[in-house]
């Protein structure tokens, strides 16, 4: 696998409001641990569309990751031109710095935002540009990943395309794991 595609919720459908939420770290513990095998394994690029949430949560985990995988690279393809144009400033901040560190950087459609299909398009984008996906999604709880995961599951019909899910089951692994290493010390 050389390119892996990263989605997931956003912030809001999680309930978190502040880029400093106490659940943050254990999402981003769990994009670490789905990430690492990965990139012993030769995975070269990540794709994401710069979406607030897990996408950039998933980036932040990269940009640590690459002190000791310094060949893995970021590309951030947007559905849209300016897609960050109604967001607020702390997100327009978090945005723009994700996107200071990545390696390419483009729009699916080379204009700003019209309607839904240009997210179609970016889903059909991921899936086609990508080797395998790796969506923060759990089937218990409905949200906007529900949409690039059943495209996803339906290109798996025709082709080898490896989906793998974190769950809430496995945030709260997680976070025993934390706790258990919390009570060592």
């Amino acid at each position: 696998m050389k390119v892996l595609a990263i989605s997931g919720y956003k912030p809001f459908e999680l309930g978190i409001f502040k880029k400093d939420h106490p659940s943050v770290q254990y999402i981003k513990a769990a994009f670490k641990k789905a990430l690492i095998p990965m990139m012993e394994q030769g995975l070269e690029w990540v794709l994401i569309s710069g979406q607030l949430g897990a996408e950039l949560w998933a980036a932040e985990v990269l940009f640590d990751l690459q002190t000791e995988y310094p060949g893995i690279k970021l590309a951030v393809i947007t559905p849209f031109l300016d897609q960050q144009a109604s967001w607020n400033e702390n997100n327009k901040e978090w945005y723009e710095s994700v996107l200071a560190r990545a390696d390419f950087i483009d729009s699916v459609t080379k204009k700003g935002y019209e309607k839904p299909w240009q997210f179609r398009l970016k889903n059909q984008f991921f899936i086609q540009k990508s080797d395998a996906l790796l969506l923060f999604f759990d089937l218990e709880k409905e949200g906007s990943p529900k949409y690039l995961y059943e495209m996803a599951i339906q290109f798996q019909k025709n082709h080898e395309y490896p989906v793998e899910l974190i769950t809430f089951y496995d945030l709260q692994t997680i976070v025993e794991e934390e706790q258990l290493k919390q009570m060592d010390f």
